[in-house]
């Protein structure tokens, strides 16, 4: 079953960490894509201007194959790779964490600085509810008028979103399965004649 489910976070959550006067603001977000990723830094470098670093780390998709970390200026490793070792930890993924340090005047060291970016980014973790998701497979299928009874009955299972219709020579519907009843609806669809269906990436 595991490939059918994965863990995200449910909502934006915040964590703090303070070590020799340097203050660690980490800001942990439910994101989709690197486009929300952006959003979010943007956001904070905004609402965090006086900040020395904004560093951050996510992990995105069901499969978690999309990911980066980015030390902002500290040296390398000490921020970036902390941050992403809680999101592995927690197993979570769709996950964005940004810790905004505030420089007290006093170098923490190498492993003071690990030691800061991850318990920032864990309390952040921590401060939020980790919840359990279907991983969904997106299609679009296009049949004739006739077919729209036969399909509409199809589509109406609990596992199913309509995401949009659309209606010219034929008819055109996007939808969205969990991926653990993708292959029996499938099958179903296409015994609807007329029916062709794509996978929208």
């Amino acid at each position: 079953m595991f490939d059918f489910t994965y863990h995200t976070i449910a909502k934006t959550s915040e964590g703090l960490y303070k070590e020799k006067g340097s203050k660690f603001i980490a800001l942990a977000y439910p994101v989709r894509t690197e486009e929300d990723v952006k959003q979010h830094l943007s956001d904070v470098k905004k609402q965090y201007y006086d900040a020395r670093h904004h560093c951050y780390a996510y992990i995105l998709g069901p499969n978690k194959d999309a990911y980066r970390l980015n030390d902002d200026g500290e040296p390398s490793g000490t921020a970036g790779r902390p941050i992403h070792g809680q999101l592995l930890s927690k197993d979570v993924t769709d996950t964005l964490i940004i810790v905004v340090r505030y420089f007290g005047g006093i170098k923490l060291g190498v492993s003071g600085l690990i030691n800061a970016y991850k318990t920032a980014a864990k309390d952040a973790l921590e401060n939020n509810t980790i919840i359990e998701k279907f991983v969904e497979e997106n299609y679009t299928i296009t049949f004739p008028p006739l077919g729209m009874n036969k399909v509409m009955q199809l589509l109406k299972r609990e596992t199913v979103k309509i995401m949009g219709q659309r209606y010219e020579e034929n008819c055109i519907i996007d939808f969205c399965v969990q991926k653990r009843d993708a292959d029996s609806l499938l099958e179903a669809l296409r015994k609807v004649e007329g029916t062709n269906i794509t996978v929208k990436i």
